[in-house]
């Protein structure tokens, strides 16, 4: 995990390892068969370090607990998030998680229809956030400041005004950082979830 988190899953091979582990390549296949072995030994991992939804919280704030740790955890493994829910034997902490979740939604009283839109916008928004924080050459600070001027310097003037405002007023403005926009949106899901369930309870007692 140490050494995908530098160069990514795809530069990762068996030699790499080896050579990182001090070891022998066939040492390795001593343990494991193969890449793929590793990438779901490495995954289930992952799912270990997120923390499930606390028992003790009702299913919304248990949920977005679930996520923002789940999210703080994706940004250390940024090679993770394509592939948490690409194994097709996925191991202990994988299942345990998603029964947790589950578990969760269905305490809450989300029926088996909503608990599977749930997890469903949940996990791609989580997930795709990731992939989108991982992809970006900056999210805040110096470093962010200093790209986006240099993208909007050169531009003429009067050339992409909506994009120039925004991030001259908004971007550039102290204390900016995109990974804030995470919280934002996952209440704004959940708010949402909440009153789907409602107007669902309604519906089923016969309420107007």
């Amino acid at each position: 995990m140490a050494l995908a988190d530098l160069i990514g899953t795809d530069a990762l091979t068996i030699r790499k390892l080896a050579d990182a582990l001090d070891t022998k390549p066939m040492t390795i296949y001593h343990h494991l068969p193969s890449k793929d072995a590793i990438l779901d030994g490495m995954v289930d991992r992952v799912f270990a370090e997120i923390d499930r939804p606390p028992a003790d919280l009702g299913w919304k704030p248990a949920i977005r607990h679930r996520c923002l740790s789940a999210r703080e955890v994706l940004s250390r493994h940024p090679w993770a998030a394509p592939l948490m829910e690409s194994r097709t034997t996925p191991g202990p902490e994988t299942l345990g998680h998603h029964d947790a979740v589950l578990g969760c939604l269905r305490r809450g009283g989300l029926s088996l229809e909503m608990t599977a839109h749930a997890y469903a916008l949940l996990d791609s928004y989580t997930y795709g956030f990731a992939l989108q924080e991982a992809s970006l050459p900056a999210t805040g600070g110096a470093e962010l400041a200093d790209l986006a001027t240099s993208l909007i310097e050169p531009l003429p003037d009067g050339a992409f005004p909506h994009l120039t405002e925004f991030t001259t007023d908004y971007v550039l403005q102290p204390g900016y950082d995109f990974r804030a926009e995470f919280e934002f949106g996952l209440d704004l899901i959940l708010d949402g979830l909440e009153r789907s369930v409602r107007r669902s309870e309604n519906t089923s007692s016969g309420s107007p």
